[in-house]
Order: structure tokens, then C-alpha cells, then sequence
């Protein structure tokens, strides 16, 4: 027991925290409390990350391989908690102006990052599943915690609603496993799931699973929750459902596809294929209209995850290590943008209306660059990193006899690029608007549009070779879970 213990350390330490922190919040100052609990999250959060960044080695597994602590796990892991502690640090002052920094915000988040860490090391269905709804239950509420809004509590019971149905399928196609398998370990699944040899009632019950995760990482038909999510809930969360939480259920997605049924890649790569390309050319076509930038964002992360299921449905060792680098660059550059939109504001409130960005670069020209920047990337025009991040994802599918499906993204790329390049538009030749935005009086939002605008021009040119460790870490867990 204590080896096993010793290695779901990380989870019980933040689990301890959030429990002793909203025990003690609750019979003290509670939302006094709050800002100095947001940054001691934070903190622990980056903790953390360097504590299984320089500790980890090898694979290990604990509770009879029900968690799984290898390369894999530990990569998904630091970038979910280096994540989590940057729209924490950036939402503190947001929430503390609008009176929306209650002391659960920050434990919440922590519960749910527990939660998307379980997630990423389950061996097994109950474990997969208990980290799932972890996650969920705590991500509902942070949806709705602007309880005076009506927006806020539709975008919260929209995604309990739907994400109850999500549970639902998962749980169905994991009896069905269950059944036909005659276990709930992923070790012992992969035996029954032989290539050529997967029953029809365990193909249905990996369709079904396949289904309830495509709802997390926002794929298209499951994607409906998104935009209203994304426009409903308070900003700061939303840019915490497009950062960690994606992390977490495509590292969950991979997980679940290799260590399940890692023999059976021909049927299921079919599958993610096809969700790749609906989610791809959807999310393009969807945002072109859009009007809301965090709407707007919304239909880019489902684009995106297309791009990223481009190098799952790959099923090949330098798939995943490319939709795992995928991952950690759309990270970076969502980081970096919600800052900015979280700086949009005009006499004190926020504004979303990307019209509202009017001749912006007049104003602002250094902000206005680095958005430019990061809007570029998103639509990945070389020579920045967001280029390079959907080229490696492309180059898999090719390499994996999938042309169509890289020529498929090409298309989708291009049509994306539009609405990337029409909020450019807007801030540099639009028109001079009277009730313009006002100045960004935040050094904090500031520091992390130019750190992520900085990242996305440097790293490509691998500035201390920190890009070739970040390739060589990815690597080295896509090896921990395809080999």
C-alpha cells in the first residue's frame, strides 16, 4: 500500500490542500481568503509540475495497474497543472473586480485538475471514470458561478445536461468492454482486442466510449456545448476550459485508444478520422459568423481538436508525439490570447464584441502586435509555431497512409484562416471607434500576452534548446504508451 500511495502522491497532496483549504476558508474569513488562496494553488500547481518533471522516471503502476504513473502521464500532467496555474494567476484580479473571487474558485479548480490528472494515468474503466466525473462535477459549477447571470447558470446546467449524456454513453460502452472483455483493467482489454479479432458487441461498446470522449475535447457531433459554455461562463473559466481540461481528455482519449485497444488501431482510426474531419471543417465554417470572440474561440477549439485527432487517429508512435506537442503549443497560444480578452473592457466592463477592437493597434500597437502574433499561429502561418504544430500532425497522417485526411486539414486550415485574419482586420484597419476600449491597466495580463507572443516567434528558432527537450519529452511519452 504505501508504494502505491507513494506514487499518487501529487493527487493526494492537492486533494489534502483542497479539502484542509475549504474546510479552514469556511469556518474563517472565507472569500477574504480568496486571493491568497488563488496564488497558493497557483504555487502548488507549479510545484507540482517540477516535482514530476524531476522526479519521474520510468513507468510505474499502482492499486494492480488501475493507475499508471510512465512518460505519458507526466508529460500530460505538467502541462495540465503549468495550465491550470496561469489562468489562475490571470483571473485573480479579473474576478476580484466583478466580486466573483469566492474562496471555492480556486479549490474547485484544484479538485478538477486532481481530477484531469487521475484522468490521464487510468489503467482502468472505474479509475478513467472516477477521474472523469471529478473533473465534470467540479467544471459545472465554476460554469455557473456568476449566479446573477443568466447566461452564466444556462452555460452550467447546459453543460450538466449534456455532459450527463456524455456520462451515459461512456458508461454504456463500458459495460459493454466489461462484457465482452470480462475485465475493467485496460491490460487485460487489449488481450481480448486483437487485431481481426474484436467482436461486434465490443466494437459498439468502443464506438460508445468513443462518443463520451469526444464530448470532452469538444469533437463535432458532440460538440454543441461549446459555444454557449464558452460565451456563458465567466471569462476566466472559459479560458480554463479551453487550456487544461482539453489536455486531459485528449491525453484520457489516447490513453483509453493505445492501452485499451492498441491492437486494433485499423478500427478504431476510422472513427477519430472521421470526427477529425467534421470537427475540422465545422468549427472553420462556424467561427466565420461569429461575432462574440469567445465564441469565436469556442468553434476554434473544436477546429483545433480536429487538428490534434488528426494525430491520434494516426495510431502510430509519431501521432501521438505530435498531437501531444499539438497540445502543448494550442496551450501556449490560448494562454496567451485569453489574456488579451480578458483585458478587453470599456469603462471597467468587459466587452466581447470583436468590432469593439476597432483601429485597436492606434491605441496599442505593442498589445495589438503580439495579438497578431498569437491569431497568426492560431491559423498557422509559417514561420510560427502554430505552423510547425499542424504540420507535425499532417506529416503523421501522411507518413500513416492517411493523405486524405492531411489534405482534408490543409482545406480546413485555409478556411479557417479567415476568421483569425478578420480580428486583424479589425484592429488595424477598421474603423476608429469613439467608444473605444480602454487601456490595459493589468501588468499581469500584459506579462502573459507577451510571454506567449515571445514562445510562439523564439521557440522556433529553439532558444537553449528548450524546444528540443519539449520534442524529446514528447517522444519519450508517446513511446511510454504506444510501446
Amino acid at each position: 500500500m504505501s508504494a502505491d500511495l507513494n506514487i499518487i502522491l501529487p493527487e493526494i497532496i492537492l486533494s489534502v490542500y483542497a479539502m484542509v483549504a475549504l474546510v479552514g476558508a469556511v469556518y474563517t474569513a472565507k472569500d477574504d481568503l480568496a486571493p491568497a488562496l488563488t496564488w497558493v494553488t497557483a504555487a502548488l500547481f507549479v510545484v507540482m509540475a517540477f516535482w514530476l518533471g524531476a522526479t519521474g522516471e520510468g513507468a510505474q503502476s499502482a492499486f494492480d495497474g488501475m493507475f499508471q504513473s510512465d512518460g505519458f502521464s507526466r508529460f500530460a500532467k505538467i502541462l495540465i497543472l503549468v495550465s491550470a496555474a496561469a489562468v489562475l494567476v490571470m483571473s485573480e484580479g479579473y474576478m476580484a473586480r466583478r466580486g466573483l473571487l469566492r474562496f471555492e474558485y480556486p479549490l474547485l479548480v484544484s479538485l478538477a485538475v486532481v481530477g484531469m490528472m487521475v484522468m490521464v494515468s487510468a489503467g482502468d474503466l472505474m479509475s478513467l471514470y472516477m477521474g472523469l466525473e471529478l473533473q465534470s462535477l467540479a467544471l459545472y459549477v465554476v460554469a455557473s458561478l456568476r449566479r446573477d447571470s443568466v447566461k452564466s447558470t444556462e452555460a452550467g446546467l447546459k453543460y450538466f445536461v449534456l455532459g450527463a449524456l456524455s456520462s451515459g454513453l461512456l458508461l454504456y460502452g463500458a459495460s459493454l468492454v466489461y462484457g465482452y472483455a470480462g475485465t475493467t483493467l485496460f491490460s487485460g482489454i487489449i488481450q481480448t482486442a486483437e487485431e481481426g479479432h474484436v467482436s461486434i458487441g465490443l466494437l459498439l461498446g468502443l464506438v460508445l466510449m468513443i462518443s463520451g470522449l469526444a464530448f470532452k475535447v469538444s469533437a463535432v457531433p458532440f460538440h454543441m456545448w461549446t459555444p454557449d459554455v464558452y460565451q456563458g461562463s465567466p471569462t476566466p473559466v472559459t479560458a480554463f476550459f479551453a487550456t487544461a481540461p482539453k489536455v486531459a481528455a485528449m491525453g484520457l482519449f489516447a490513453r483509453v485508444m493505445f492501452d485499451a485497444f492498441g491492437n486494433a488501431t485499423a478500427d478504431w482510426g476510422q472513427v477519430i478520422a472521421l470526427l477529425a474531419v467534421l470537427s475540422m471543417f465545422l468549427g472553420s465554417f462556424a467561427a466565420i459568423g461569429q461575432k462574440d470572440i469567445k465564441r469565436l474561440m469556442a468553434y476554434s477549439s473544436i477546429a483545433h481538436m480536429g487538428y490534434a485527432l488528426i494525430g491520434l487517429a494516426a495510431g502510430t508512435e509519431i501521432g501521438v508525439q505530435n498531437m501531444l506537442i499539438y497540445m502543448a503549443i494550442y496551450v501556449t497560444m490560448n494562454v496567451g490570447t485569453f489574456a488579451f480578452i480578458l483585458s478587453m473592457e470599456r469603462d471597467g466592463q468587459p466587452v466581447t464584441d470583436i468590432e469593439s477592437l476597432g483601429m485597436y493597434s492606434k491605441k496599442e500597437p505593442g498589445r495589438a502586435l503580439a495579438m497578431l502574433v498569437l491569431l497568426f499561429s492560431l491559423a498557422g502561418v509559417p514561420p510560427l509555431l502554430g505552423f510547425f504544430a499542424k504540420y507535425g500532425v499532417l506529416m503523421a497522417a501522411v507518413e500513416s497512409g492517411m493523405v486524405w485526411l492531411a489534405v482534408a486539414g490543409v482545406v480546413a486550415s485555409v478556411i479557417g484562416a479567415y476568421y483569425y485574419l478578420r480580428i486583424v482586420f479589425y484592429m488595424y484597419f477598421g474603423d476608429d471607434r469613439e467608444d473605444a476600449l480602454d487601456r490595459s491597466s493589468s501588468p499581469v495580463l500584459s506579462g502573459f500576452l507577451a510571454l506567449s507572443a515571445l514562445i510562439i516567434v523564439l521557440a522556433v528558432f529553439n532558444p537553449l534548446g528548450l524546444t528540443v527537450d519539449v520534442q524529446d519529452s514528447a517522444q519519450a511519452a508517446a513511446v511510454a504508451l504506444v510501446n
